[in-house]
């Protein structure tokens, strides 16, 4: 297929609590730096400039968060960065992204992405994302990317994969394609283990590749009302006017998943073998694995200066007056430092940030910290 033709639509709307006090609603996990010089966003942008346009590339956001995106992707036009004013979850985005790549051309193929991911292998992930695109480009196929497993992951949905695709479409490609036989849900450790021992899953990167023909093709049939607001989107050309548009629907719009609006009841689904090294980087524990341990197991950004301390998670993020952490006999344990505020939490506890979160919000005190 032409350059042209291949659309990308970033999804960046999420809050990242979890990694609280850094990452807060104006500016979330993945508009700051973590790991490397350049944010999540930025690094998946890299990623995908190659493939695409930059002039089909598109950002949704959040309404709060598009002044912040359009300043750190300035290269990018700026009725390419739309912003969402009211969370409605991933199918409502991507019917927006289908009517943004549907305004332009009925005959694009675009690639539904999420912005917070980390991926070490950026040949691969390109390879297997312009090989998914191809496959669409040529057949009616929701394509989604399922990464390899390497552990018995309980944070992450599952995709079960059934036999390797062979036809005359997937013959030419590099990639591996295989049927989706059952999307799964976030499953205990048992489960985990079993899935991993079989070798049929992977894991749900929420990764989508498809025609407009073919996501406005089950739109129509799986959520005729969300399809009706995208055809009324698709045939705005102005970017105020898209604003208003959507200021008036969205609030109207069902929250709900595309894995739950689309995916579960689809039939014509492939699933792309995605051996790239894929990290979701959902936690500060899971930082931690991209981080290059001490003796003890502490993996630190900044100062440490520690007695006992062992397997600790110790993040530094203050922009002035930046002293050294000390850690006296302290273990498992996330510790993250900014200049307004500082976090202390159990490793296995760490799910329960956005609890912390939630609480601060009640108080007007502590708003600027949310």
């Amino acid at each position: 297929m032409q350059r042209k033709d291949r659309y990308i639509i970033i999804m960046a709307g999420g809050r990242g609590e979890r990694f609280w006090p850094v990452s807060r609603e104006r500016k979330p996990k993945q508009l700051i730096t973590l790991l490397g010089e350049r944010s999540f966003l930025q690094q998946t942008l890299d990623r995908v400039k190659p493939i695409a346009p930059l002039e089909n590339i598109f950002i949704i956001t959040n309404a709060v968060q598009a002044a912040a995106v359009r300043r750190q992707l300035p290269e990018l036009p700026k009725r390419n960065i739309v912003g969402e004013p009211c969370g409605r979850d991933t199918c409502a985005a991507v019917a927006l992204g289908a009517a943004l790549v549907g305004a332009r051309s009925e005959n694009g193929v675009m690639a539904i992405l999420p912005a917070d991911n980390v991926v070490p292998d950026v040949a691969k992930i390109r390879r297997v994302l312009i090989d998914s695109m191809d496959l669409a480009k040529r057949e009616p196929l929701l394509v989604t990317i399922g990464t390899v497993p390497h552990e018995p992951a309980t944070g992450y949905g599952y995709i079960r994969v059934g036999k390797k695709l062979a036809t005359a479409a997937t013959k030419s490609l590099k990639s591996t394609f295989f049927t989706a036989k059952k999307f799964v849900e976030k499953p205990n450790l048992a489960t985990a283990k079993r899935y991993l021992k079989s070798g049929d899953y992977r894991w749900n990167a929420g990764m989508f590749i498809w025609s407009y023909e073919t996501i406005a093709a089950e739109l129509q049939r799986q959520q005729p009302k969300l399809f009706a607001a995208a055809e009324k989107w698709r045939g705005i050309r102005s970017l105020a006017k898209l604003n208003a548009a959507l200021a008036a629907d969205y609030p109207t719009l069902e929250k709900i998943s595309v894995d739950y609006a689309i995916m579960e009841n689809a039939q014509n689904i492939a699933c792309a073998d995605g051996d790239f090294g894929w990290d979701d980087l959902g936690s500060w524990p899971v930082l931690a694995r991209h981080l290059k341990p001490d003796a003890a197991g502490n993996c630190v950004v900044g100062d440490l200066v520690q007695i006992d301390s062992a397997n600790n998670v110790v993040f530094d993020a203050r922009t002035r007056n930046r002293t050294p952490i000390a850690l006296v006999g302290i273990r498992d344990m996330i510790v993250v430092q900014t200049d307004d505020a500082m976090l202390v939490a159990q490793k296995s506890e760490s799910q329960k940030i956005k609890q912390i979160v939630a609480h601060l919000a009640k108080d007007k005190r502590y708003a600027h910290l949310v």
